[in-house]
């Protein structure tokens, strides 16, 4: 992550709580110019982290569906 209060989240829980204090920040629109970039640029990666994990999740639920025999997730119809 970005060098300040930036840590690497230990799960996907911490990396939305820490995504969402990023963007109230933002949103109060108070940041100096620099601070708002770099908290920015954090919400990214951890935007990123958690699209990465929900991928691996939905992706480790559709094997298991289909090595149980249930009908894959893509196979679905609406």
């Amino acid at each position: 992550m970005s060098e300040s209060n930036a840590k690497t989240p230990k799960n996907f829980e911490e990396a939305l709580g820490q995504l969402e204090q990023i963007v109230q920040q933002l949103e109060q629109g108070d940041l100096p110019l620099e601070q708002a970039l770099s908290a920015f640029q954090e919400g990214v990666q951890l935007s990123q982290y958690c699209q990465k994990t929900l991928r691996s999740a939905e992706e480790t639920v559709a094997k298991m569906m289909t090595e149980s025999g249930e009908q894959a997730l893509d196979e679905v119809e609406p």
